[in-house]
């Protein structure tokens, strides 16, 4: 049981970075540091919203609509840290 919590705990921490890379990446293309015209970049910008857009579109159904701002990746990062912390207290 202790291990399949500690693998689950390694999957929060596995998204916690995915999403922090994503939202990251984004602010880099939109200030034109990246460019979506790259292959390399469009690819991997598509593979992180393929892997995050599961988790963000059903919280982003309940944020007001804030215009150019997205604050969807500041709560689901909010959620998974205090899962995590949630998870360390009961793995101590």
């Amino acid at each position: 049981m202790l291990s399949l919590l500690w693998l689950f705990d390694q999957l929060v921490y596995i998204i916690f970075w995915i999403i922090i890379i994503m939202v990251v990446m984004s602010w880099l293309i939109a200030f034109n540091v990246l460019n979506n015209s790259n292959n390399i970049v469009r690819q991997i910008n598509y593979t992180l919203h393929r892997l995050t857009e599961p988790l963000l579109a059903p919280i982003r159904r309940f944020l007001p609509d804030l215009g150019g701002i997205d604050l969807s990746p500041l709560v689901l990062l909010l959620g998974l840290m205090f899962l995590q912390r949630l998870l360390h207290e009961y793995l101590v």
